[in-house]
């Protein structure tokens, strides 16, 4: 579950009629902040109501949990016949089985199919046996998801396979959301989905949208801040929710290839053209590991990163200039 570790700095003071308004909800089960710089509330509102219509409306495409989704049926014919989808649907899983395949199977949107054998409640008192773990991961692999580009199909190969889009639905949302603001002529904004950020333009008298980098050791204190234009920045963070065995910290993100938690990450932002691709890196970080992490990340134009570690030390890809807080 994505952690809210970004907090927004508006703090740009309006030189003209245009002025910065926010709404919080409640969207895809997590806390939402539709930010747009309009020139009055009436106008602000109408089109904060579009973005939030059209979250809801990719809710519906991409939600594992309605029995009367596209992806519900996907999940219920596994093992058995290949399901026509829409385009966006088809689309949306083709570029997740790349991103799959840029990780090295960090990313997969399989994972669904994975049995709940961690618990990071505090309920857990021993670590799974090694049998057990091997069994949850039976049924995942981005391999065994089927795509036909002709028919516009999906089959999942095997019985009891299923994906979920937890670790890139927010990023894809937040992404919509914007593009339909952007066609509609709305000059700036940012579309928060519970920490997954998709800005563009700049606040009120041109100052540019800023993110603060929070520490996860300590949310009173940011590591610095970047500003924000046309783009997206998301964090993925695990510092409440983890269970610790013989002294070592099992992260609640989970690697697809072995069923095991990640460990020695405790926070990944990513910085990217979509919020989609930085959603599914950040989470895809966690499991690669701090230094192919970074190898990775040093290789893709365009994409920036920020790690911290299980002891709290900052790492940086090589094109990060973090400014320090006072």
């Amino acid at each position: 579950m994505k952690q809210i570790l970004l907090v927004l700095l508006l703090t740009g003071i309006s030189l003209n009629a245009q002025q910065s308004f926010k709404r919080v909800l409640k969207l895809m089960g997590s806390r939402f902040e539709i930010t747009v710089v309009a020139q009055n509330k009436t106008q602000a509102d109408y089109h904060i109501d579009q973005a939030v219509a059209e979250i809801s409306r990719i809710e519906k495409l991409i939600s594992s949990w309605d029995p009367a989704s596209e992806t519900s049926e996907v999940n219920r014919q596994a093992g058995i016949q290949p399901i026509k989808v829409s385009a966006e649907l088809f689309e949306l899983i083709s570029r997740c089985i790349e991103l799959s395949k840029l990780t090295d199977g960090a990313f997969d949107i399989s994972y669904a199919s994975m049995d709940r054998l961690w618990k990071f409640d505090g309920s857990m008192k021993e670590l799974p046996s090694a049998q057990e773990i091997k069994a949850s991961v039976a049924r995942v692999g981005y391999q065994k998801i089927l795509i036909d580009e002709i028919s516009q199909t999906i089959f999942l190969r095997e019985n009891g396979m299923k994906i979920g889009f937890g670790a890139i639905g927010k990023g894809y949302a937040a992404d919509m959301a914007k593009d339909l603001l952007l066609r509609e002529g709305v000059v700036a904004g940012i579309i928060n989905a519970a920490g997954d950020m998709s800005s563009w333009g700049t606040q009120p008298g041109g100052k540019p949208w800023q993110v603060a980098i929070t520490n996860p050791m300590d949310k009173t204190k940011s590591f610095g801040l970047l500003p924000m234009g046309e783009g997206a920045v998301v964090t993925s963070g695990d510092y409440e929710k983890f269970v610790r065995f013989n002294g070592k910290r099992y992260s609640h993100i989970m690697d697809p290839r072995t069923g095991y938690p990640a460990t020695g990450i405790i926070s990944a932002t990513v910085f990217a053209p979509k919020a989609e691709l930085a959603d599914a890196l950040s989470t895809a970080l966690f499991v690669m590991g701090i230094e192919t992490g970074l190898d990775r990340i040093n290789q893709l134009e365009g994409i920036e990163c920020i790690i911290v570690d299980d002891s709290g030390k900052l790492f940086t890809s090589q094109r990060i200039d973090l400014k320090k807080l006072e």
